[in-house]
């Protein structure tokens, strides 16, 4: 009885944070999209590609998250049930600081990441389907990650250039 009351238990905290990985995947999707079409200049348009193209993994990633979701026994929430904490994301009036949105995108990679590791951790001999999911998200984002690693030190020495 303990063993099945543990089982629940953990799949119960799994399922809230599936959902949290999945809030936080639209949520991206959402700042994504506002920087692929509110940033200007020449110095954007390779930034505003990259985030469009990862507009599409992010949503891949949040279909997969809201099927495991269901799967566990959960259910996926509404936009009225979606927590936006992505302040490093938000709309600037400054619509040519493509150096901030990189740096928000990096913070936004990074939190996906931590979070990803909670999952696997919690996962670890309970949920090895959870497990593999959440292993292939975190990598997926720590390739989204050092892409945009890549660019920030493209701009940092642009700017130390000029």
């Amino acid at each position: 009885m303990a063993k099945s009351k543990r089982a629940a238990q953990v799949r119960e905290k799994l399922v809230r944070d599936l959902i949290t990985s999945y809030n936080m995947e639209v949520e991206t999707v959402l700042n994504f999209l506002c920087h692929s079409i509110n940033l200007d200049g020449v110095r954007a348009e390779e930034i505003k590609k990259s985030l469009t193209a990862e507009i599409q993994s992010e949503l891949s990633h949040a279909t997969l998250l809201g099927k495991r979701i269901k799967v566990l026994g959960g259910q996926v929430p509404g936009s009225m049930e979606l927590k936006a904490r992505q302040a490093s994301l938000q709309a600037q009036e400054d619509t040519t600081d493509v150096e901030a949105v990189i740096k928000g995108v990096i913070e936004a990679e990074e939190a996906a990441i931590e979070q990803y590791q909670k999952i696997i951790e919690l996962s670890d001999r309970a949920d090895y389907v959870t497990q593999e999911l959440a292993i292939q998200l975190k990598g997926d984002e720590e390739d989204h990650r050092q892409l945009f690693v890549g660019f920030l030190k493209e701009y940092t020495r642009l700017r130390g250039n000029i």
